[in-house]
């Protein structure tokens, strides 16, 4: 393993939850991105491995839900649609390719909700801290 290889495991490894969801659903659309050109060049190797990362992408997705939380249902809903579109567009090619930024934007969008929920609730536990050392200190 190289040195970059290294510095970019531990960078995983020290991420937060929160941190690697963002990093899966940008995953997700960059590879969508490059497979729309890869279909436009006629790459069809390049296609589909695209296809196959997002597709792999999105059943972690699915398999790291918490089924415990209500919303968890809805977000198994949406990428088993998700992985259904994959499968049919990899199949289509040409004839389905208008799905590919479809499905772009549900991955962008959903990552987006992660990103913004992830971002209040740290808000919110900053608030709370802060809440407590005045408490304490006062």
């Amino acid at each position: 393993m190289n040195e970059f290889q290294k510095y970019k495991e531990a960078s995983i490894y020290s991420m937060s939850g929160a941190e690697l969801l963002k990093m899966l659903y940008d995953e997700a659309v960059s590879r969508l991105t490059k497979a729309e050109i890869a279909l436009e060049d006629q790459a069809y190797d390049l296609f589909d491995d695209c296809l196959f990362r997002v597709s792999r992408i999105v059943r972690y997705l699915d398999d790291i839900l918490d089924m415990q939380q209500p919303v968890s249902r809805d977000l198994r809903r949406i990428y088993n649609y998700l992985i259904l579109d994959l499968s049919k567009v990899k199949a289509g090619r040409e004839h389905q390719k208008e799905e590919i930024p479809r499905i772009r934007n549900i991955l962008s969008e959903l990552g987006g909700a992660f990103d913004e929920a992830s971002r209040k609730v740290s808000n919110m536990q900053s608030i709370g801290r802060q809440m407590q050392e005045r408490s304490i200190r006062g």
